[in-house]
């Protein structure tokens, strides 16, 4: 059992006891953060409140991309089976949020029962209205993989005409509301379509916030020469360069995520290497999500701390009695003057300060006479929070994470190249002759041992002397020959007989050839006389 005592010595009250961080989070939320936003209308100008289900549910990863990329057929590839509601073809055939998650039996809930389930957490999206809530729906099964994730399946992006055609609801709105909850989002580019369509464009700015979650994917890529490849992957980066404002570049995945033949397979590894990547990535997301939740918590009580001083300063200024419509307008116009004074006398940074244009837009609609003043106790709470009891829930996270096994996604693609000969690098670099009978070193072995006599053998050794003067001749960093005499030298007398030379050489060779060294040295490659020394 995890526990963590939090106490409040201004106020002596009993010490809590949290089970988990969700617990945890919850608590939090509700009795310190919570009290803030309603005060101060944070769910009208932000985000709506958070529900228990926000905390306690599976890390979801949300899929965007204009129609045809292969956003459903991603999905299919990651599950290895069909789910229900799937549709896929050339047109724009997806035209639902479907949320692919776990459930005993296959099925599909409609938008109005989702939005009512408190166990799911989409209850807010209600918001929305019918228009969206009848093209959302979620698809339940029985698939390992969803056991540890859920996955959201997007309308593909409409591009030329398609676009002007209204959705009837606000689907750049629905994205961001998505990209706030989800832990991964996961852009798809076809290699035959990377024009960025206004449509596409516009969601892009809107998940502006959300960039340390964004991955890109450049999807169909074996339909393209190598030489096209580089050229497509080129433009690519120049597009989401003048749209993605970061100073980095974004991580773009290369590959084709269906489970067809290659149409062109010259880049056959590159694909793979980056399959492996992506799974990688995806599969740390359950390990991760507590610390992601517990983030997502802090910026969310920086924003309303924020928010609150904005109102507050509002109603500050605001007559009691006559003047009230223009001092409103004029309270707005100079907005930017209050953020510099606030900026000022509470030290905070420009960046937690929400869009200036937005936030004015927002005002117009409301009686700025109904805010609330400042109030020192609410903001304390949060102070508290943000001091005492986020550090005390970050020590709770490692101990779950040192408790509790490790958690990845399993099932589905994830499984099929963990183990035998289809498993990413097997049988190459110093996995070669893993499941030959000869030792794979043999084969080089007389042009090794022709060099071996010119370093002057002692007794049938060379000394570390001589054996440097001819493995630096490999210019690779002293660090890396370091870890190859480490390997090499199995009876670690400092000197190397014949076989192990001939090894170290092996291993020079592996790792010029752009792999990577073991950590241990692997069974088939000890020497054959050396395989009955306990290690």
């Amino acid at each position: 059992m995890f526990s963590w005592l939090g106490t409040d010595d201004r106020r002596k009250k009993e010490p809590e006891v949290f089970q988990t961080v969700s617990d945890g989070l919850k608590k939090l939320y509700k009795t310190k953060l919570l009290p803030l936003e309603e005060s101060y209308k944070f769910h009208e100008f932000h985000s709506p409140a958070l529900e228990d289900a926000d905390f306690d549910n599976k890390p979801m990863v949300l899929l965007v991309g204009q129609y045809s990329t292969g956003k459903t057929s991603f999905i299919r590839y990651l599950l290895e089976q069909d789910f229900p509601g799937m549709r896929i073809g050339p047109e724009p055939t997806t035209d639902s949020f479907i949320a692919v998650m776990h459930g005993d039996t296959e099925g599909v809930i409609p938008g109005n029962a989702l939005v009512v389930d408190p166990k799911k957490p989409f209850r807010k999206l209600n918001a929305f209205g019918n228009a969206f809530l009848n093209r959302f729906v979620c698809a339940q099964l029985p698939n390992p993989v969803l056991e540890s994730i859920s996955v959201i399946d997007t309308p593909g992006i409409l591009s030329g005409e398609k676009q002007r055609i209204s959705r009837g609801y606000d689907f750049a709105a629905v994205l961001e509301w998505f990209a706030e909850r989800v832990d991964r989002i996961i852009l798809l580019f076809d290699a035959h379509k990377l024009d960025i369509s206004d449509e596409f464009s516009e969601v892009i700015k809107a998940l502006k916030n959300h960039e340390d979650k964004i991955r890109v994917v450049l999807n169909k890529a074996d339909q393209i020469e190598t030489q096209q490849l580089m050229r497509v992957y080129g433009a690519l980066m120049w597009s989401l360069g003048k749209i993605v404002n970061t100073p980095e570049v974004i991580r773009v995945y290369i590959g084709s995520f269906w489970s067809h033949p290659l149409l062109i397979p010259d880049n056959r590894k590159l694909f793979e290497a980056e399959e492996q990547d992506l799974f990688k990535d995806i599969q740390s997301l359950p390990r991760n999500a507590a610390l992601r939740k517990l983030n997502d918590l802090i910026k969310r009580a920086r924003l309303a701390k924020v928010h609150a001083y904005i109102i507050s300063s509002l109603k500050k200024e605001m007559p009691s009695v006559f003047g009230k419509e223009n001092k409103k307008k004029e309270l707005i116009g100079s907005l930017g003057d209050i953020y510099k004074r606030i900026e000022r006398e509470h030290q905070i940074s420009p960046g937690d300060f929400p869009n200036l244009k937005k936030m004015q837009d927002q005002l117009q609609a409301q009686d700025l006479t109904k805010f609330q003043p400042l109030k020192p106790k609410l903001l304390e709470a949060v102070d508290d929070m943000l001091a005492n009891d986020i550090a005390s829930l970050m020590v709770l996270v490692r101990q779950e994470e040192t408790q509790r096994p490790n958690p990845v996604v399993k099932g589905g693609a994830f499984d099929g190249t963990l183990d035998g000969p289809f498993g990413h690098g097997y049988g190459e670099g110093a996995g070669e002759g893993i499941d030959e009978a000869e030792w794979v070193v043999a084969r080089d072995k007389p042009a090794y041992d022709e060099i071996f006599y010119t370093l002057s053998p002692v007794n049938g050794k060379v000394t570390g002397a001589n054996a440097k003067k001819e493995m630096v001749k490999s210019k690779l960093p002293n660090t890396v020959l370091g870890k190859i005499w480490k390997l090499a030298d199995i009876d670690k007398d400092g000197m190397l007989d014949d076989e192990e030379f001939a090894l170290a050489n092996h291993l020079i060779k592996v790792k010029l050839e752009g792999h990577e060294l073991p950590s241990d040295l692997p069974a088939h490659l000890v020497p054959p006389s050396k395989r009955k020394i306990p290690e």
